[in-house]
């Protein structure tokens, strides 16, 4: 073999090798890399458990303003909308025809008062002229009688004139509770007719104000036993979720007083009252009750950014496996925890749940964690 066989040769077998130990490379180039996630561990923890209610407010007290006595409507002595106190005078009827009674009574009063008077003298004379037999026992037994129907008279007059007073007291229109006053539906000059069937303003009393809420009739027994048991007070503390999300700042109490059940629906109306010094709860509003009702010692949380809902609509969650690999799982939800979920079934103490990098990965994917907490 010449010289230049042997280079070719030699050549050709240093290609042949360098070519077998780049393919194992490259293929090591091409296997995917593993994603980089956050994820925790979890733990058990004890949280307090609640239930939640929706309801509606409902004004603690409720009064309708309607006249006592017939009349015209002289003035409205209070502005829609505001704050009243019980005894405030909000309406005036004309007191002229009112007045006129009074006097008219008073007077009769007057003439009622003498006529007892001359009655009881005249019956004290004849008595004193029947011991020398003056005069005839039928003559005192008839002034005895004059007597007693004078004084009968008296007190019926007295009646008139407390009934004339009253009457008048009538004819201004006083508040009979604390509350904000609404609407008027009448004005000065109106007549107005002694107990009618039409409010001429209402008045809701707000500072504390209910909640109804409505729950299944079936699910009632579940916190009653959780009251017997102890873990819910006879009064127990009630949370108040607004229409915005916003937690109301004041708790209130539930009172099992107010439980009733609708034939109808089979559902349980319960009541709550909470204290509303700015008027900040109105009558109406839709609201979401919170009800503690027991603890859970050995709960799991899981951050509410570690769900994903499938389409058709479960809960699912990415753990990392023993081997480093992304899995899903299915998880029973139960309530909400601040920023996390309490997981009925799914998961169990120690496992890795993805928080953070799950728009990267996917069921399979290898996976390493950047960063590891412990708990939610």
């Amino acid at each position: 073999m010449n010289v230049k066989t042997l280079v070719a040769v030699t050549v050709l077998a240093a290609l042949s090798l360098s070519g077998c130990q780049e393919q194992p490379q490259q293929q090591a180039q091409t296997a995917p890399a593993a994603v980089e996630v956050e994820a925790i561990t979890l733990s058990p923890q004890s949280i307090d458990l609640s239930t939640e209610l929706v309801g509606r407010t409902v004004d603690f007290r409720q009064a309708e303003i309607r006249p006592q006595v017939s009349g015209i409507l002289q003035a409205r002595l209070f502005e829609e909308g505001q704050m009243v106190s019980k005894g405030d005078v909000l309406y005036r009827i004309d007191p002229a025809p009112y007045q006129a009674e009074l006097a008219s009574a008073k007077a009769a009063l007057a003439k009622a008062q003498a006529s007892v008077r001359n009655s009881g003298m005249k019956a004290e004379r004849i008595k004193g002229l029947l011991g020398n037999k003056s005069v005839s026992q039928q003559d005192y037994d008839d002034a005895e009688a004059t007597l007693l129907q004078a004084k009968a008279d008296l007190a019926a007059a007295k009646a008139a004139v407390l009934s004339a007073e009253i009457n008048l007291d009538y004819t201004q229109i006083r508040a009979p509770i604390d509350g904000q006053i609404g609407r008027s539906s009448v004005t000065e000059g109106a007549l107005l007719t002694a107990n009618q069937s039409a409010a001429l303003s209402i008045i809701r009393q707000l500072d504390p104000i209910y909640v109804d809420m409505t729950r299944a009739a079936s699910k009632l027994s579940s916190l009653r036993s959780a009251m017997h048991q102890g873990n819910l007070s006879q009064n127990p503390e009630v949370k108040l979720r607004l229409e915005n999300n916003d937690w109301y700042a004041l708790s209130g109490e539930l009172k099992f007083s107010e439980v009733s059940v609708d034939p109808s629906t089979s559902m349980v109306t319960m009541r709550a009252v909470f204290p509303n010094p700015n008027g900040e709860l109105l009558p109406g509003m839709f609201v979401r009750a919170q009800l503690a009702t027991g603890q859970d010692d050995d709960a799991l949380l899981v951050p509410q950014k570690a769900i994903v809902r499938t389409p058709k609509g479960e809960a699912t969650v990415m753990v990392v496996s023993k081997e480093g690999t992304a899995q899903t799982r299915v998880v029973e939800l139960g309530q909400e925890i601040n920023q996390s979920w309490q997981v009925h079934s799914g998961l169990q103490a120690g496992d890795q749940v993805i928080v953070a990098g799950l728009q990267k990965v996917r069921p399979g994917s290898k996976v390493t964690v950047a960063k590891q907490d412990t708990g939610a």
